[in-house]
């Protein structure tokens, strides 16, 4: 039987957001992504968009468990930008997210601690507006009943699962009826006890593959 794990976030939907500072634009475009490629190609579109700005700073995590991160300061004195950026998303435990901020120079320097400061402040803007998804795994959990019985116990484990933030499949008919749910591990015990009591025994769950599932916020 499966173990809880702790999956970092994501975010639902690119957002963009503005914010000027001594007279600079910063523009944070944040974006989720499913790869370092794709998160090029989002950052390469940004440049595009933006070619007249002096730089387009970015920061990425991505990876299920967020093992890769890269950030770039795009000509800002060393440390002041991409860093900082990179450093808010891991404090929001994120993933596959790309974090890039064009600054439009306003003719007033801001000196290290304003770029840090700068930079943090619109990607954590930024995010403050996207709508966060939650990741977590699955067990796959396999119950096979009789064909006379299946009706009885589809609706059993239809309510099971909406009380245990399970998804219950379409049952498959062979020589019995099949019943698949896909069931945080934490309640795949509460599971196996709940249809021991409902079966008088008779009835147990074998549990499979796990897969991981976005779970909007």
């Amino acid at each position: 039987m499966s173990t809880d794990r702790s999956y970092p976030t994501t975010i639902a939907a690119g957002v963009e957001h503005e914010l000027v500072i001594k007279k600079s634009r910063f523009i944070a475009h944040v974006e989720p992504v499913s790869s370092v490629p794709e998160a090029d190609a989002v950052i390469a579109g940004v440049r595009k968009r933006f070619w007249d700005a002096r730089h387009n700073c970015s920061a990425m995590v991505t990876g299920l468990l967020g093992d890769q991160a890269r950030s770039s300061d795009d000509g800002e004195p060393s440390g002041t930008a991409g860093i900082p950026m990179l450093e808010v998303l891991r404090r929001r435990e994120l993933t596959d997210v790309v974090a890039v901020v064009t600054r439009y120079f306003g003719g007033v320097k801001l000196g290290a601690g304003g770029l840090v400061r700068a930079y943090s402040t619109a990607v954590s803007e930024a995010l403050d507006l996207a709508s966060p998804v939650r990741r977590e795994s699955l067990t796959q959990a396999t119950v096979v009943v009789p064909h006379a019985d299946a009706g009885r116990y589809d609706n059993l484990l239809r309510d099971w699962a909406g009380h245990h933030g399970a998804t219950l499949s379409a049952p498959s008919y062979g020589a019995a009826a099949t019943l698949e749910l896909w069931a945080p591990a934490a309640a795949l015990a509460s599971l196996a006890d709940d249809l021991a009591a409902a079966s008088a025994g008779a009835v147990t769950p074998v549990f499979g593959a796990e897969r991981i599932v976005d779970v909007p916020d």
